[in-house]
C-alpha cells in the first residue's frame, strides 16, 4: 500500500466529521487529502476537548467524560499515532506540537472506549488552537513567536547525531540553522546531543556560534545562521586571499582555542567544515561549531568507545583511543587548519615555504615532545609566517 492509499483509508475514519475550516494551518503537506485529514483532525480534536473543558480543572476529584466524546478523541489519537509510526523516515513525516504532545499523553492514560471516561484530579483545562497547527511536518518548525507559521526548513547538513537546517524567519526578518536530533539515538545519545547544546550556550565568546533555545520535546535547538564554512570559503577564495587575510583567520581561530582549552574543554573535532565564518561588509567573523565530541574533565560520556571522528585528528589516536586525547592531539589539528588556511592545501609534503613548513613539521611531529604545547605557543610560531 502506497503512503497515499494509507492516507486515504485513514481520512475515511473520520471522513464524516469533514473539516476544512483549518487547512491553511497544513499547507506545508503538499498532499491535498492529508491536508484535508489534518484539518478535520484538527477540528475533531478541538470540538471534543472543548466539551471536556466544561468539566475542567478537576482540581481535587475526577470527573465524568462522555462516551462519544472519548470515543472521538481515542479515535483521532490511535489514527496520528499509527501515522506518526507509519511515516517516519518518510517526506509524510510529522510531530506533534509540543504542548499537544503532552496532552495526548495524559489523554490515552485515561480514554475509555465505552462507558465515558474519568478525567483524573489536578488536570487543567485544554488550550484550544485555532490559529496555530498541531501538527508539525517534519522539514518545518513552528515558531513560538507572533507569526504561529509552520516555517519551511531547507536541509544544510547531516551528521551522526543530528541533521541540520536552515529557515527565515519572518517575524525578525533573518536566518536562522535548526539543529535537530535523529529518531534513532540511544538515550545516551541523546544526553550527548543535548550536552552540546549546554556547553555551547554555556561559552560566552565572538568566537562560539551561538545557540538560542532546546526544545526538549522535539530534541532540537535553535542557533545563528553562518555564511560558510571555513572550507568553502578558503576554497573558493583561495586565489585572492593575501597573506593578512590568511593570518587574520588563523589568529581568530587560535583565540577562540585559547578561550574553550581556558575553560578547561577539548573540542576533538577539528576540521575546516566545523569552522564557520560570518560575512560582514567590513570583516569576516570566525565562529566554532560542533561540540558533539568536546571532551569534559571527569565527565561519564567521554568513554573508552568514542570513535575518532575528525578528519584532521592525529592519526595515532587510533592506537591510543579517543579517550586519551589530550592538548598535543588539539594542537596538532590546528597545525593542519593553519597550513590549510594559509596554502589551501591539506596535503602537507613538498611544502615550498620554509617557515611554513618548519611550522608543519614541529606541529605534526610523531614525538609529541617536539609538538606545540600550548595555542599560545602555536600562535608565536603564525607570527613568524
Amino acid at each position: 500500500m502506497s503512503n497515499e492509499e494509507y492516507i486515504e483509508n485513514q481520512y475515511r475514519k473520520i471522513e464524516n466529521f469533514k473539516n476544512c475550516n483549518y487547512i491553511d494551518l497544513y499547507k506545508a503537506f503538499s498532499f491535498e487529502k492529508m491536508q484535508l485529514l489534518f484539518s478535520t483532525a484538527h477540528g475533531l480534536l478541538n470540538q471534543n476537548y472543548e466539551k471536556m473543558n466544561t468539566r475542567l480543572p478537576t482540581k481535587e476529584n475526577s470527573a465524568h467524560f462522555w462516551a462519544e466524546e472519548s470515543r472521538n478523541l481515542r479515535l483521532i489519537i490511535e489514527i496520528i499515532r499509527n501515522m506518526q509510526e507509519e511515516f517516519q523516515g518518510t517526506q509524510y513525516a510529522f510531530k506533534l506540537d509540543e504542548y499537544y504532545e503532552e496532552i495526548f499523553k495524559k489523554s490515552e492514560k485515561f480514554l475509555c472506549s465505552s462507558g465515558g471516561s474519568e478525567i483524573p484530579p489536578h488536570m487543567e483545562k485544554i488550550n484550544i488552537y485555532h490559529t496555530k497547527p498541531i501538527f508539525i511536518k517534519l522539514d518545518s518548525i513552528n515558531l513560538k513567536n507572533n507569526c504561529n507559521k509552520n516555517i519551511k526548513l531547507k536541509q544544510i547538513g547531516e551528521g551522526s547525531y543530528a541533521k541540520v537546517f536552515s529557515f527565515f524567519d519572518p517575524f525578525y526578518e533573518r536566518r536562522f540553522v535548526l539543529k535537530r536530533a535523529k529518531i534513532n539515538l540511544t538515550e545516551k545519545e541523546l544526553i550527548r546531543f543535548k550536552q552540546e547544546f549546554e556547553q555551547m550556550k554555556a561559552l560566552s565568546s565572538p568566537y562560539i556560534v551561538d545557540v538560542y533555545r532546546y526544545d526538549q520535546a522535539q530534541n532540537e535547538y535553535i542557533m545563528e545562521y553562518m555564511d560558510s564554512t571555513l572550507q568553502k570559503y578558503i576554497e573558493n577564495n583561495n586565489s585572492t586571499l593575501t597573506r593578512e587575510n590568511r593570518k587574520s583567520i588563523i589568529n581568530q581561530i587560535l583565540r577562540a582555542f585559547e578561550y574553550i582549552h581556558s575553560k578547561d574543554l577539548l573540542h576533538r573535532d577539528i576540521s575546516p567544515k566545523n569552522i564557520l565564518i560570518k560575512e560582514y561588509e567590513d570583516i569576516n567573523v570566525i565562529k566554532i561549531a560542533d561540540f558533539g565530541l568536546v571532551k569534559v574533565s571527569n565527565s561519564e560520556l567521554t568513554t573508552v568507545n568514542t570513535e575518532m571522528k575528525g578528519y584532521f585528528n592525529d592519526p595515532d589516536l587510533v592506537t591510543e583511543g579517543f579517550c586519551n586525547y589530550g592538548i598535543l592531539h588539539e594542537t596538532y589539528a590546528l597545525t593542519k587548519i593553519v597550513y590549510f588556511v594559509m596554502t589551501g592545501r591539506t596535503n602537507t609534503t613538498n611544502i615550498k615555504n620554509q617557515a611554513i613548513s618548519t611550522l608543519v613539521r614541529k606541529g605534526l611531529s610523531v614525538d609529541k615532545k617536539e609538538r606545540y604545547q600550548s595555542v599560545e605557543e602555536l600562535k608565536n610560531a603564525v607570527k613568524l609566517l
